[in-house]
C-alpha cells in the first residue's frame, strides 16, 4: 500500500508457477495489501497493458514485476515496448530474474528498467526480495498518478 494506505496494483509477469507462488506467499506473509495481478508469458503481458480481450477494464499496473526468461515474447522484448510507449513508460519496471548475467543487466538498464533483482533461491531470502521492493516502491517512491 501506498504510504496514504491505498493499495496498488501490481502485475507480476512470471511463467514459473513455483515463482508465482512464492510471490504470492511473500505479498501474504509480509501483508502486502496491494493487489497482485499475474501473467504467465510477454503476449499476456501486453494484452494486459493495453487491455486487450480476456484483459479487456483490468487496472493499469502502477508496477511491474517482469521475469526476462518468458515464452511468447521474451521479458527484454516486453520491457523494450512498455518504455517505448508513452502511455505507459512512466510505470516503473523491476526486472526480477533468475539471471545473474552481467549482460543481461547491462540491457535491462539501457532498455530503462527501473531495478534489476536477481532471485534469490533461498525462500526466505526470496520473501524478503519481494517485502523490499515492496517497502521501496511503495512506501518510499512517490509513483504516477498516486497522489502520495
Amino acid at each position: 500500500m501506498t504510504s496514504i494506505g491505498q493499495p496498488i496494483e501490481v502485475l507480476l509477469v512470471e511463467d514459473d508457477p513455483g515463482d508465482e507462488l512464492i510471490t504470492r506467499e511473500a505479498f501474504e506473509d509480509n501483508k502486502i495489501g496491494n493487489n497482485l495481478h499475474v501473467v504467465r508469458d510477454g503476449l499476456e503481458a501486453l494484452d494486459f497493458l493495453y487491455q486487450r480481450g480476456e484483459h479487456a477494464g483490468k487496472p493499469r499496473p502502477d508496477l511491474i514485476l517482469l521475469d526476462l526468461n518468458l515464452p511468447k515474447y521474451d521479458g527484454r522484448q516486453v520491457l523494450e515496448k512498455i518504455k517505448s510507449d508513452p502511455e505507459l513508460r512512466a510505470i516503473p519496471v523491476v526486472v526480477l530474474t533468475t539471471s545473474s548475467a552481467e549482460e543481461d543487466i547491462l540491457r535491462s538498464y539501457k532498455l530503462f528498467a527501473n531495478a534489476y533483482v536477481t532471485k534469490p533461491v533461498d525462500l526466505d531470502r526470496f520473501m524478503s526480495v519481494i517485502r523490499q521492493i515492496d517497502e521501496f516502491f511503495v512506501t518510499v517512491v512517490r509513483l504516477p498518478g498516486r497522489g502520495q
